[in-house]
């Protein structure tokens, strides 16, 4: 089975998140077909990674609409009744979230980090779970280093066991918040080709990143976001191109420039 056989699309409406006197989210909205590629970009404090973490509630949104393959959820702020939970388990079942800062468990070994999930949400046997952790440490690159433990990876390694951790609840949609910000330069670009590749296997990203080459040569849409809210929405061709707004291009100098 393809990865873009099991992806899914999802849509926000009027989404909106505050903390304390501090309004994070205004009013978002945003459409992400299957199979497409969202790049979100914007600087610090725009709200970008409260709006990705918002979609499978690890923040809960005050006010708004979020539809993730096809499951619906109105008024989040509200107390949330048995049916509304049932339905942000789905959601969340139906998706990964891959961080910047990796979260594997440090006194477990690449693999058992890997299929963690398989066993303790799945109840899948271990001799079935270890297979497909195998398979999927061997699509990241990083089969030889199974029975290695976190404290002996590389930050890049990290990451990409972190990403085989994610395809192995077989999610229909990923998202990334800032994957590379945490790695040194020359170890960014193993993890950028794993997600290269899920992409064009069709699977549904949504990606909080500066990384403008992977913004550009494998995003379908770049979102830019300051104040809370979505300024532009477009493609990669007009965000990085002459047609870009004045305040996209100082934020592009700004990121050029580190």
């Amino acid at each position: 089975m393809t990865t873009a056989s099991v992806s899914c699309s999802l849509r926000v409406r009027g989404l909106a998140k505050s903390f304390g006197a501090n309004q994070v989210l205004k009013q978002v909205d945003l459409t992400v077909a299957k199979g497409e590629v969202v790049v979100i970009m914007g600087p610090s404090g725009s709200g970008k990674t409260t709006f990705i973490r918002s979609l499978n509630f690890l923040e809960m949104p005050d006010r708004g609409r979020i539809e993730v393959c096809g499951v619906e959820i109105n008024d989040p702020g509200a107390k949330p009744d048995a049916a509304t939970r049932r339905k942000i388990l789905e959601i969340r079942q139906r998706t990964a979230m891959v961080f910047q800062s990796f979260n594997l468990f440090p006194h477990m070994t690449a693999l058992d980090n890997v299929i963690e999930g398989l066993l303790s949400v799945r109840g899948e046997k271990k001799a079935t779970a270890r297979i497909r952790g195998l398979d999927l440490l061997a699509k990241v690159g990083l089969r030889e280093k199974a029975d290695a433990y976190p404290g002996h990876l590389s930050g890049g390694q990290k990451q990409r066991v972190a990403i085989a951790r994610a395809l192995a609840m077989d999610p229909e949609v990923i998202f990334f918040d800032e994957p590379t910000s945490a790695l040194d330069p020359e170890l960014r670009d193993d993890v950028l080709k794993v997600m290269r590749d899920l992409a064009r296997e069709g699977m549904t990203m949504l990606v909080v990143t500066h990384e403008t080459r992977f913004a550009q040569d494998v995003a379908d849409r770049i979102v830019f976001m300051e104040g809370g809210q979505v300024q532009e929405d477009t493609t990669p061709a007009r965000f990085f191109g002459a047609e870009g707004s004045e305040r996209s291009r100082q934020f592009l100098g700004r990121i050029h420039d580190r």
